[in-house]
């Protein structure tokens, strides 16, 4: 049986246990600004080391890739991630508040088997390697990567995810070399109201406005798009 088929088999075996519990993924909470902070401050110190074993004992690069940079555009990159973003999102996971697809049922049935300090190391292992795209972003970036949208309430990207994607304080993603399919289809799952584990509804409320045009655009340009494409497309 190879990893993936066994990473699988295990995730089934969870999901059995989960569902014999009577754990119910639809009890979930949501975050308010305050709940997320005091969870936030009570995030256990992530060793590397032990996030790198669990990694490869969890088989996370089946999907995930071998220091978390992903290789197929069916799920995000992890490497270079704030601690604090893959930490919420374990946390989601496991709660059941971020469950939108059948992929996201997958990092649920995964998430049952990890306590809070495994959380973060795992955590710490892929903010401890370095982020796609070495030499950064293309340019020109998109107006609504730098400017946003005034008339329409959106703020920059860049204020909230970093001038070069780099990702901001505590809980916010990196973008930065996003395969570009999941990039797409995270942005519709927030404009339409099918993902709901942003704290404030941050998310939702930016994508809301965003045409498919434009999110394919910002989704070329944070997965390192040739500046002459990005530029053709803007």
């Amino acid at each position: 049986m190879n990893k993936s088929l066994l990473a699988l088999a295990l995730s089934l075996g969870v999901l059995s246990s989960a569902a014999a519990s009577g754990h119910d993924p639809n009890a979930t909470v949501h975050w308010t600004p305050a709940s997320w902070h005091d969870s936030m401050k009570n995030m256990p110190k992530g060793d590397v080391n032990a996030g790198e074993k669990l990694h490869t004992s969890l088989f996370c690069a089946s999907c995930h890739g071998i220091k978390g940079e992903s290789m197929t555009d069916n799920w995000p990159s992890l490497a270079g991630q704030p601690a604090a973003y893959t930490y919420k999102q374990l946390l989601d996971y496991q709660s059941g508040l971020r469950q939108e697809d059948a992929r996201g049922h997958v990092m649920f049935v995964v998430a049952q088997m990890l306590d809070r300090q495994q959380m973060a190391d795992l955590a710490a292992f892929y903010a401890a390697q370095p982020q796609p795209c070495p030499q950064g972003l293309p340019k020109p970036a998109p107006s609504l990567v730098t400017a946003g949208d005034p008339k329409r309430l959106i703020t920059p990207c860049a204020a909230c995810h970093g001038a070069n994607g780099q990702g901001g304080i505590n809980e916010t993603t990196a973008l930065r070399g996003m395969p570009k399919d999941y990039f797409i289809r995270t942005m519709r799952l927030f404009r339409d109201g099918q993902r709901h584990n942003d704290v404030a509804h941050g998310m939702s409320q930016f994508a809301k406005p965003l045409t498919d045009a434009e999110i394919q655009r910002l989704a070329d340009y944070y997965a390192c798009t040739p500046a002459s494409a990005t530029a053709k497309a803007e």
